[in-house]
């Protein structure tokens, strides 16, 4: 038998619910892609580089679960920087050792673009370049090799004045686009725009999974869905082979002092805003939902200031307030 030490996607089970945090890492000076300004020649393969290090990170705490930097291959798909354009091709061997390595560490990682990347929007220019900012990011992440959990997060979008519209345009531009950009979209619905009830709306004329967000679903919520309810419906909305995935976070409650021109001011906090750290309570509470309702296995991505830091935090607090559910989480 070989002596090497065995990869944790060599261990068995899986947890039923992995957690995982967003693009920056806070616990080491670490860089999570490149993003120098396009007049110093960013480049993918300096973002992998970067990658590489922050799974390193990622296997020390035994996180397995990360949502990548949108922008990770800079300007890729900039149209008045065609020199960014072949950054995949440049990158053909270092794509498929990143993908080597995140399959040996066991990780499951996700992208979500940026806010400009609006399918409904109703310039044909901003719909270009969404379909060219998802084909890229689709691109890349099959460059990597990687199964259809690697998911692409997108909202409906911009209201545009008439909310119904913008869903049906929606509907439109997602059943236009390629199959292997289809097949890694999953929407998520907002707390300001369009709601949980209109993104299973469009999930009924797409087949899209929809990525429940706890805080939207408090901040938005027409049909007054509980989580209970909530929760199994989204979850039935993905594919059996593509782990669903949903947001949590708490609102920050933190009076904060904004300094202006004209001194400082105290700025309460607003419902839909994110806290540093999570509520290890309302968690736990989501934990046991989870249990009652014999929900399939799904990954939560944590939503907080704070990054890893705060998974680290509410991975001890659950240790100790909630032992029972140490094997639930991972």
């Amino acid at each position: 038998m070989s002596d090497a030490p065995l990869r944790p996607s060599q261990l068995a089970p899986r947890p039923t619910i992995r957690l995982g945090f967003p693009v920056k890492v806070l616990g080491e000076p670490l860089r999570s892609h490149d993003s120098r300004r396009w007049q110093n020649g960013p480049h993918l393969s300096v973002s992998l580089a970067y990658l590489r290090d922050v799974f390193e990170y990622l296997h020390r705490k035994q996180i397995r679960f990360y949502r990548l930097a949108g922008q990770l291959a800079p300007y890729l798909t900039h149209p008045a920087l065609p020199a960014f354009h072949r950054q995949l091709d440049e990158c053909t061997t270092e794509l498929a050792a990143t993908g080597d390595l995140i399959r040996a560490y066991g990780l499951r990682v996700t992208l979500h673009p940026a806010h400009y990347v609006q399918l409904n929007a109703p310039d044909a220019w901003l719909v270009r370049r969404a379909e060219e900012e998802l084909g890229g990011a689709a691109a890349l992440l099959d460059a990597m090799g990687l199964a259809r959990d690697a998911v692409i997060v997108v909202h409906v979008g911009g209201v545009h004045g008439d909310a119904a519209a913008g869903r049906e345009r929606f509907v439109t531009r997602f059943l236009a686009l390629p199959e292997n950009v289809r097949r890694r979209l999953a929407l998520e619905h907002d707390d300001r725009r369009y709601s949980f009830e209109d993104a299973l709306w469009i999930h009924r004329r797409t087949g899209i999974p929809v990525v429940l967000d706890a805080l939207h679903l408090r901040c938005l919520n027409p049909a007054g869905r509980t989580l209970a309810d909530a929760l199994p419906v989204a979850l039935t909305t993905w594919p059996p082979d593509c782990r669903p995935k949903i947001h949590f976070s708490t609102p920050r409650t933190a009076l904060r002092a904004v300094r202006t021109s004209l001194g400082t001011r105290l700025q309460p906090p607003l419902p839909n805003q994110h806290s540093d750290f999570l509520d290890p309570f309302a968690f736990i509470d989501l934990l046991h939902l989870a249990q009652q309702l014999h929900a399939r296995p799904f990954d939560v991505m944590l939503e907080a200031k704070a990054k890893d830091l705060a998974l680290l935090r509410l991975r001890e607090q659950l240790a100790h307030f909630a032992p029972e559910l140490a094997d639930v989480v991972g």
